[in-house]
């Protein structure tokens, strides 16, 4: 049994920095590279690339809404043809950025406020496929199970990578409680390594109410930008090798 882990990564701007990069390189086997639209800038986007292909780690583009003071976290009601053309923007730019470090694009994982809109708008999912389908129909998107855009994407040929969050919560219909509330993000590595576990052996996760949710994942995120980041990860990989689980990415 194997399962990717993987991190939202590159995600400073300019003199400002987000995350120890180059620790959680050594831990995760993908890396979300964000692509200048709600962090990230060219150099910084060739440093994680440079990073990863070092350690062997899977580069995915990291895309999101233009929105860099609100770190992409901020829906934004973006027409169709600007949505599309700025997704392709993104995974292009990482594209060639990728390739100058020897790596390559393999797949597509939307950020904050567009990745929760894409679960229930059909409209921007259908948006963000054919922005994948016209830059490289084999790139796989990673996204929320039972989402709209998976659903899209499958429906349309690509390859569709499910994804659980290690340190966020889980409302009890399997969606990500807002970080808005009490409790939607977690902190504790011991407790979050041990629901890793859990997910990975059973397929289900405690949800914030105490009630048992199922869910199936191919891939589990640990956000780079969370305090302990870095600590939360080795626990998680820790755990699950103890437990005879390997680490490997979904798409070389």
């Amino acid at each position: 049994m194997t399962i990717d882990l993987n991190s939202d990564m590159g995600e400073g701007f300019g003199q400002w920095s987000m995350g120890d990069d180059a620790a959680m390189l050594e831990v995760v086997s993908s890396a979300n590279v964000a692509c200048g639209f709600h962090a990230g800038d060219p150099a910084i986007m060739q440093d994680t690339c440079t990073g990863a292909v070092r350690n062997g780690v899977a580069i995915g583009a990291h895309i999101a809404y233009r929105d860099l003071a609100g770190f992409g976290r901020r829906t934004i009601d973006v027409d169709s043809r600007d949505l599309v053309a700025e997704a392709m923007y993104q995974i292009g730019a990482l594209t060639a950025i990728a390739a100058s470090a020897g790596g390559s694009v393999t797949y597509v994982k939307p950020h904050g406020a567009l990745y929760n809109t894409i679960v229930h708008d059909e409209r921007q999912a259908r948006d963000v496929v054919e922005a994948i389908r016209g830059v490289d129909d084999s790139l796989a998107l990673l996204g929320l199970p039972g989402s709209a855009v998976l659903k899209v994407a499958e429906h349309a040929g690509l390859r569709v990578v499910r994804e659980a969050f290690a340190d966020r919560a889980y409302t009890p219909a399997g969606t990500l409680v807002s970080r808005r509330e009490a409790g939607a993000v977690l902190h504790d590595p011991d407790l979050v390594a041990e629901r890793i576990v859990r997910l990975v052996e059973d397929g289900v996760v405690e949800a914030i109410d105490g009630s048992i949710v199922r869910l199936e994942a191919d891939s589990i995120c640990v956000h780079g930008d969370s305090p302990g980041a870095v600590e939360m990860a080795t626990a998680v990989r820790t755990r699950l090798t103890d437990n005879g689980i390997g680490i490997a990415p979904f798409a070389s």
